[in-house]
């Protein structure tokens, strides 16, 4: 079992532990709170067009593994520990990764729960969900005393609880005892009924706990976290919808971050500089107004609220769409004035041009607004390892009511396979970390990286050929999906309902991977002299 997916406890006491020596925090990529970027969106169970729960994450990195495997649930004996560890570079590997090191030990529990473990794992097999967005916050608060980081965070979540309220719980007593050791981040918890945005702040140099806060999405609500803080007002009385640390208010206080004059909001104590960031406040900007145009949101504004009501039902396909978005349309087009005359004599977007051009292009074509942290950047990027599109459904039995919806790469020229939380294993080819092996052909990754980076080559004309494969078959997959669903609550027995599943789950992943490679051979084909 790989080291990362080593069990860790549930409960609420806990005995000491040992701290190892860890790397030097500069040794990390977000030591300043700069992370590679991560979509998050969400939507309460009366906001969508079947009452299910959303959340989501795209994974848009350079580093984190491109493997997704099943973890089993366990049992331990008593007395049993189990290590944490804590991201650091790696650039030993064929591509950069990240390396992980001990940072101590704690309890095990007896028993522990299955789940997706992808990069940052994403659903256990009671239908909890969660979604990941790094914000960075002050970078005054990190501390290198802490044990836990976000990745085992979550994996402590999915191991041990079964609501989105009891990994808030987890997640309070777990960071009191042994302490955070991460950048700012958000955790986006959906379960059957509910959904809500978790947003952490370490305590401050050499100093072990966190500063934490979390707030409800209301059921008729769609919310979206991109690389900023977006919780703000906080009403620790209203603890349906707010619950957060024991020192919110005096950290805050304490450093001079907040008069009890004002108003408290945690973002502007906690991460004032996501605030500023065109990168993040653009993609809130576009997530909210594609689901609620009739509030016509201000592009340029640095705040919106929390979460809005959309103007119609959201589905999964609505979904889908929304985390291929450019901004094609809008004013905020990077590749809006890179322009060719066609054989008409029409000025038209060159179809040389892409809005997934790496950085280096980026500064030759000078596109709108520039690349990065402060600067523009997309929904959909080329850099993205994969993308979840995690549902949750009540009226289900948990092991059919819990899909996570999967795509490899850039989710533009992507397709999602339904993982269900009841099954037991994937084909190989996605348990293959691409970035560990370089270029393989038994890496699932490495068919949707292939088809991206050359669907990106002639944008403007491949992706309707990417389109024309990948459109009609999400449909299939949908339909067939939905056929599947109608039989399982039918088969009593669970083993025998979670061996369907998994060979449903694994035939539509084994048959998009070999899609991918084909597709991927004919746009060489098609446009070898048009490169």
């Amino acid at each position: 079992m790989n080291q990362r997916i080593k069990p860790l406890v549930f409960g609420l006491i806990f005995t000491a532990s040992t701290i190892i020596p860890v790397f030097s925090q500069s040794q990390a990529d977000w030591i300043n709170g700069f992370p590679d970027g991560c979509t998050s969106i969400t939507a309460g169970k009366s906001a969508t067009s079947d009452g299910s729960v959303f959340t989501s994450h795209t994974d848009d990195s350079h580093r984190t593994r491109s493997s997704v495997e099943i973890v089993q649930p366990a049992e331990y004996p008593r007395g049993s520990t189990t290590d944490m560890y804590r991201r650091v570079n790696d650039d030993t590997k064929a591509m950069p990764s990240y390396a992980f090191v001990k940072t101590g030990e704690i309890p095990q529990m007896p028993n522990t729960f299955g789940f997706i473990n992808s990069a940052y794992p994403c659903m256990n097999q009671y239908q909890l969900g969660i979604g990941e967005s790094t914000f960075g916050g002050r970078p005054e608060l990190r501390s290198e005393k802490g044990l836990i980081d976000c990745q085992d965070l979550i994996r402590l979540m999915l191991e041990r609880c079964k609501t989105a309220r009891e990994a808030l719980v987890l997640t309070g007593a777990m960071l009191k005892q042994y302490g955070w050791n991460d950048a700012g981040e958000c955790l986006t918890i959906a379960d059957k009924n509910e959904v809500w945005h978790l947003e952490i702040v370490g305590p401050g140099k050499d100093l072990t706990g966190a500063i934490w806060v979390a707030q409800r999405v209301p059921d008729n609500h769609v919310s979206v976290n991109a690389n900023a803080s977006t919780i703000k007002e906080v009403n620790l009385y209203d603890q349906a919808n707010f619950l957060a640390s024991e020192n919110l208010h005096e950290v805050a206080k304490a450093n001079g971050w907040w008069n009890e004059n004002e108003t408290f909001r945690f973002c502007y104590a906690y991460a004032p500089e996501s605030r500023t960031s065109l990168a993040s406040r653009r993609r809130e900007w576009r997530v909210l107004s594609l689901f609620a145009p009739s509030m016509k949101l201000d592009p340029n504004a640095e705040n919106y609220p929390f979460s809005v009501k959309p103007d119609k039902l959201v589905t999964k396909e609505d979904l889908i769409q929304v985390f291929k978005d450019y901004y094609e349309g809008t004013e905020f087009n990077f590749v809006k004035d890179i322009t060719v005359t066609d054989d008409q004599g029409k000025t038209v977007i060159s179809p040389m041009a892409n809005p997934f051009m790496p950085y280096d292009m980026n500064k030759i074509f000078k596109v709108n607004g520039g690349w990065g942290w402060m600067g523009e950047r997309t929904i959909a990027r080329w850099y993205t390892m994969y993308a979840t599109i995690i549902q949750c459904r009540s009226w289900l039995p948990d092991d059919v009511g819990g899909i996570a919806w999967l795509a490899l790469d850039n989710a533009a020229t992507s397709i999602y396979i339904p993982v269900f939380c009841g099954v037991t294993d994937l084909p190989q080819v996605y348990k293959v970390d691409g970035r560990v092996t370089g270029f393989s052909n038994e890496s699932a990754w490495w068919a949707f990286n292939r088809l991206g980076t050359l669907a990106a080559q002639r944008w403007g004309d491949m992706r309707k050929d990417v389109d024309s494969i990948w459109l009609p078959k999400q449909k299939e997959i949908f339909s067939r999906t939905e056929e599947i669903e109608k039989q399982l609550p039918g088969i009593t027995n669970p083993a025998d309902r979670r061996s369907l599943l998994t060979e449903f789950t694994s035939g539509w992943g084994q048959d998009v991977v070999k899609s991918a490679w084909k597709l991927g051979d004919f746009l060489w084909t098609k446009y070898d002299e048009k490169f």
